[in-house]
Order: C-alpha cells, then structure tokens, then sequence
C-alpha cells in the first residue's frame, strides 16, 4: 500500500468500522438463524432438510433444473433409479 498521507486514515478507519459494524449484523443474523432451526426441530421438523428446501428456493431456477437433470443422469448410470 503507498504513503497517502493522514487525511486518508479517517477515510481507513470509516472503512474498517463499517466492514465491523456489517460483520456483527452478520453474527447476529446467523445466531437468529440458528435459533429458528432450533426452534424448527424442536417442532419436529428436521433441520438438515429445512436447510435443502431453503437452498432450493434460493437457488437459480435455471441452474437447479441443470442440477437435477445431472444428477438424475448420474443416478440411472449407477442404476439406483427404478
């Protein structure tokens, strides 16, 4: 990095205290995350496949269609389709 002088070090430290502040939000929204897939199993739903549903919905429609076409693919290949 090159000598730009002092009047960038409030330009650094606005920087680094907003990368903080974005950094604890984050800790914070994955806590909360973490609380309502406790609060899910405690339901009796099963954490580990609320997790695939959600990544399904969040994922590119065109892409996850890719994805299951090769999987698919794969699958009768090893002949653990019916």
């Amino acid at each position: 990095m090159s000598d730009q002088g002092i009047g960038h070090n409030a330009q650094l430290k606005s920087i680094t205290d907003r990368i903080n502040h974005l950094e604890n939000e984050k800790k914070d929204l994955s806590e909360a995350i973490t609380e309502i897939y406790a609060e899910a199993k405690s339901n009796g739903y099963n954490p580990k496949a609320l997790r695939a549903v959600i990544r399904r919905q969040r994922a590119d429609a065109r892409k996850l269609a890719e994805l299951e076409a090769d999987t698919a693919t794969y699958m009768a290949a090893l002949g653990m389709l019916p």
